[in-house]
């Protein structure tokens, strides 16, 4: 039998490790699913030619890979099992280049999101992508599971903010997709096709991203709290309809809100209280807000304008903190669905059907400003419980039903691959694994995860 460790260490080193720390790390991601056995090795790739390298001796050994960033997806996507390589690429953490007059810079897919950010600021520039783990989770894994975030309502998703990548395919050749003008339509988009592929494709070694100038003039924030959730939803939903269009539009339900408040040590929210957090910005900023405030008003809102800049960080935080809030309260499983716009007081009405019948609590948070929500479901151990599933089973369908989808931003992973021919139907859901087969015909990139289920 192939010791397959052991040809990676002949080519990489010490850049391979097989510690039992480093592969029982190499199992789960911030999901809490935990792959069944533990991985062959974890490569720790500084270079393109490392991940090269990784992927020849796993194509002539019919090994699977797994490619990790910072592991801090949440549908199970990047978990590595028994068997299979841990392909982490979080030390290519570089920022290659970055040209001002053109908008656009060149990164290596390790670097955190926030980390960019601040080597982007000295130049009045950018990245939009704005996920809540932005302090946490990479650049190559917000690609990989096409992120959005806070702001994408305004600013657009990962999908919108990458012009060319650098991949390298699953027999170690490299191609670069894409282009560095404005416009392209040469060929097939083989860039958009990677984003979002959770590494069913390829890996993905560089990426040259779209800018954008720092926003000029200033940020104002404010709250409104309804009194009930599927009120602060109709509230969301007719700011869209008034033709506003805020930076960021944040709804926490009463549980969630009440659950940061004390996870954070802050005064108690009023019981039962829906919260929407606002933010505008730009030259037009207070005029934004001003108008936005009425539109809550006049649905009913108790609208509260931040006073200054520390109070509105203050309120930010409070919406940054939902995720450990929830993992204070026991083990979650963090999902996430969207909808459109107008269909989220709809799709809340649903949430409570499904919490009245499955007799359960479904703390949800909602980046209300593009109808993608995040329904928590609190449980005991390890091991997520049958009515759980079922109850997941119910909100994904009614979703779809919505004419809404499974995933806005966390991506299918392996926590939500049996649900994927539901929304594609059989047809779109055979193309898709024809591409896959195309780019990965022994099926070693990712195996188990995204298509794993059944049409």
């Amino acid at each position: 039998m192939t010791d397959v460790a052991a040809l990676l260490r002949d080519a990489l080193g010490a850049r391979v490790d097989t510690s039992e720390p480093a592969l029982e790390a190499a199992r789960a991601d911030k999901s809490g699913h935990r792959a069944a056995g533990r991985p062959l090795a974890v490569v720790r790739a500084a270079s393109v030619s490392d991940v090269q390298a990784t992927m020849r001796i796993a194509t002539a050994t019919g090994t699977p890979v797994v490619t990790r960033g910072a592991g801090t997806g949440l549908a199970g996507g990047a978990n590595t099992g028994a068997g299979e390589i841990a392909l982490s690429v979080r030390d290519m953490g570089r920022v290659l280049e970055v040209r001002p007059d053109d908008l656009l810079a060149v990164v290596e897919p390790g670097i955190l999101n926030a980390d960019l950010g601040r080597a982007l600021a000295p130049y009045g520039l950018w990245w939009a992508p704005d996920p809540a783990s932005r302090e946490i989770s990479t650049v190559g894994g917000n690609i990989a599971t096409g992120a959005g975030g806070l702001l994408c309502a305004k600013y657009g998703v990962v999908r919108d903010a990458v012009l060319a990548l650098d991949v390298v395919l699953a027999d170690g050749r490299l191609i670069s997709t894409g282009h560095r003008s404005v416009k392209g339509v040469t060929g097939y988009d083989l860039t958009a096709l990677m984003i979002g592929s959770e590494g069913t494709l390829g890996v993905v070694v560089g990426a040259t991203l779209k800018l954008r100038r720092l926003v000029p003039g200033e940020t104002r924030t404010l709250t409104a709290q309804f009194p009930d959730v599927r009120t602060a939803a109709a509230g969301a939903a007719a700011v869209t309809a008034s033709g506003a269009q805020p930076a960021i539009m944040e709804l926490m339900d009463a549980v969630s809100l009440a659950a940061a408040h004390a996870l954070l040590g802050l005064p108690s929210p009023t019981p039962g209280a829906t919260q929407l957090t606002v933010q505008t910005d730009g030259v037009a900023a207070a005029a934004e807000q001003a108008a936005i405030a009425d539109v809550l008003s006049a649905v009913g809102g108790a609208v509260r304008l931040a006073a200054d800049d520390d109070e509105a960080a203050q309120l930010w935080a409070v919406r940054r903190a939902m995720h450990p809030a929830m993992e204070s309260l026991g083990t979650a499983l963090i999902e996430d669905v969207s909808v459109p716009r107008s269909a989220l007081p709809a799709m809340f009405d649903e949430i409570a059907r499904i919490e009245t019948e499955f007799d359960l609590t479904i703390p949800t948070v909602c980046h209300a400003g593009d109808g993608n929500l995040h329904p928590n479901f609190i449980f005991d151990g390890d091991e997520v419980p049958e009515r759980v599933w079922q109850a997941a089973d119910a909100l994904f369908r009614a979703a779809i039903a919505l004419g809404g989808t499974l995933t806005g931003e966390h991506g299918i992973g392996v926590l939500k691959s049996r649900w994927l021919a539901d929304e594609l139907g059989e047809d779109q859901w055979s193309l898709q694994r024809g591409i896959k087969s195309v780019f990965d015909p022994a099926g070693i990139l990712n195996p188990g995860k995204v298509f794993a289920g059944q049409p």
